[in-house]
């Protein structure tokens, strides 16, 4: 039978070799156990043919209490071999979900925009799970029982080659049978499985808009969906129980062909005087035993076609690249920081199927057309233009989420692919209107979960912003735990804390898509303030939906169907009775730029 598993063999290696000693020393406990449990029916065999003989009633309560000292240590051994099982499965899975949730991180905005949180959920802990099993019991169900049989087997050829030799048929028979099974089995699980990770996705988007749904009526619709991933959910569960049951029923049924051949054998040879009662007994207690290490990897190999479509689909996440190469090597200066786009065109690339692109794809859009642009160093920018204008694509292409098919971008006269990406996202900085709030204190919150950041710095930073009175004057201060999706926040405190998080980092670039719409009164005049301070000395673009927000800019782009189609000075252009940023302003930008 060949099993599953040479990329699961490969990752067992990799992620179990840490814990060498760990290996170790269950791999002794398994040997043990094996040997007692090989040694108690020769006890049980001299126990029969003693009393059978008349023996001495001695020896009789010896191979007795012997007998019962093995069983008791032999399960010990076992539940000691589980216990190390265990800790060597769940420290190297905890690895192996460390590395996907690594990699998964390092993907580039694309990838996750084809991928719901559910699925990628699903993919680093539900895969992984599948695969705690196989790395604990591997050893224990598959190599240990092996190992068991194969003395067994040996130790019934040492009776006699009449007994040996047709219960190593029937083991072989069985063995062979079961790995038949288990090949028709295998596409039903991988089958599921890829449902059960596009199910969890679908409930990851519909939970995360419970809100929107229940206010816009579309309740019924979220139910209608999630029966009709229930109606695809159940076959596809229902066949891949179905051909890992079967393996259940051929093996009740085979081990009943086996409990024959053994009391035929054993008959036939002790009618013959051959063998004594006892050695009847062994045989038959031998052919019982082989159920045991059979059975359990007939269960094994059920958990393995699990783990093989999880093995897959883990492999298929780490064999996922992200477009955005991270190969830089220059360093950005300190300060406030130019950007400029050279013949920018850019536009979003279709999803990234599993199965591969789809027939007649058609080409995608592009979302900005040869844009040339500069923004001086210290200055701030302000982006004009409808929804679909490319506004918030261009603020990307800073950040580098994504790069542009043609063109160059710039961020201190450093084009952004040659600059590492963990210097260039510290050095810009997005804040959005969606706001990541974290089930975490505010502390956590804005310092992200960064311990060398100290609680003076948090304050020195909410203090310049003009937050700290607001932040200490929250219930439990800096220890106030906030909850996710702006739970226990106003959209403007969330704001808040993410202008403070972009100041602890001291940006060189501000990126700030402004919130406006979401702002509650109560802290409007804050925000404000606390924009004022980010922005000041620093580089910054602002993607515009007020007044306001327009006369903080020292320079204006208009941006229409992916083109800049005005920029320059604002004061300059405010003046000119023809630029599109006076009848903006005379119009009222609110109406024209929805």
């Amino acid at each position: 039978m060949k099993l599953p598993l040479r990329e699961g063999l490969t990752l067992l290696g990799r992620y179990v070799r840490p814990q060498a000693r760990w290996v170790v020393a269950l791999a002794a406990l398994v040997l043990a156990t094996i040997g007692l449990r090989l040694a108690n029916p020769q006890i049980l065999r001299e126990f029969i043919d003693t009393a059978m003989a008349g023996g001495e009633r001695a020896v009789l309560i010896r191979d007795a209490l012997l007998f019962f000292g093995i069983a008791v240590a032999a399960q010990l051994l076992s539940v000691a071999a589980t216990y190390v099982g265990e800790t060597v499965a769940w420290s190297a899975t905890n690895a192996l979900r460390l590395d996907l949730l690594r990699h998964a991180l390092a993907l580039d905005a694309t990838f996750h925009k084809d991928h719901t949180p559910g699925q990628l959920i699903e993919r680093i802990d539900g895969d992984v799970a599948t695969l705690s099993n196989f790395f604990s019991r591997f050893t224990i169900d598959i190599l240990g029982n092996a190992i068991l049989v194969a003395g067994i087997i040996g130790l019934l050829f040492r009776e006699d080659w009449r007994i040996g030799l047709p219960i190593l048929a029937f083991a072989a028979f069985t063995v062979w049978l079961l790995g038949r099974i288990r090949k028709v089995a295998v596409p039903h699980w991988t089958a599921y499985r890829k449902l059960v990770a596009e199910f969890f996705g679908f409930l990851g988007e519909r939970l995360g808009g419970t809100e929107d749904l229940r206010a816009n009526g579309a309740v019924g619709y979220t139910l209608r969906r999630f029966f009709a991933f229930c109606r695809r959910l159940f076959p596809a569960y229902r066949w891949s129980s179905v051909a890992g049951y079967s393996m259940w029923i051929a093996n009740v049924a085979l081990f009943t062909g086996g409990f024959a051949i053994a009391f035929g054998v054993g008959a036939t040879l002790w009618r013959a005087s051959i063998i004594t009662l006892g050695t009847v007994y062994l045989v038959f207690h031998y052919t019982e035993l082989l159920q045991g290490p059979i059975s359990q990897m007939r269960e094994q190999i059920t958990d393995l076609q699990r783990a093989e479509a999880g093995i897959r689909r883990i492999r298929t996440l780490l064999a996922a690249s992200s477009a955005i190469r991270d190969e830089g090597k220059s360093a950005l200066p300190d300060g406030p920081l130019s950007v400029a786009f050279e013949s920018v065109t850019f536009a979003y690339q279709p999803s990234r199927r599993e199965d591969g692109p789809a027939e007649n794809e058609p080409e995608p859009t592009a979302a900005l057309r040869d844009v040339r642009l500069t923004v001086p160093a210290g200055t701030t920018l302000g982006l004009l233009g409808r929804t679909g204008s490319g506004k918030t694509t261009l603020a990307r292409l800073v950040a580098r989420l994504y790069d542009c098919q043609q063109g160059v971008v710039e961020v201190g006269r450093i084009p952004v692919a040659d600059v590492p990406l963990a210097d260039l996202r510290r050095r810009v900085r997005m804040v959005s209107q969606d706001v990541q709030i974290f089930r975490a204190s505010v502390r956590e919150n804005v310092r992200l979960f960064d311990p060398t950041v100290s609680d003076e710095r948090i304050l020195a930073a909410l203090g310049e912003l003009g937050l700290r009175d607001w932040a200490l004057a929250l219930p439990q201060g800096l220890d106030t735990v906030v909850g996710t999706s702006d739970a226990g926040l106003s959209a403007g405190q969330s704001q808040l804390l993410a202008l403070a998080r972009a100041f602890l980092a001291d940006p060189g670039v501000v990126i700030l898509d402004e919130a406006s719409s979401r702002l509650d009164p109560a802290t409007e005049a804050l925000l404000e303030r606390a924009v004022d301070r980010l922005l000041a000395g620093r580089t910054a673009i602002l993607i515009a939906h007020r007044l306001s927000t327009v006369r903080r800019a020292d320079r204006i782009a208009i941006l229409e169907d992916g083109r800049v189609i005005e920029s320059g000075e604002r004061e300059a252009l405010a003046r000119d009775p023809h630029s599109r940023l006076a009848r903006l302003l005379e119009t009222g930008m609110e109406e024209v730029l929805a």
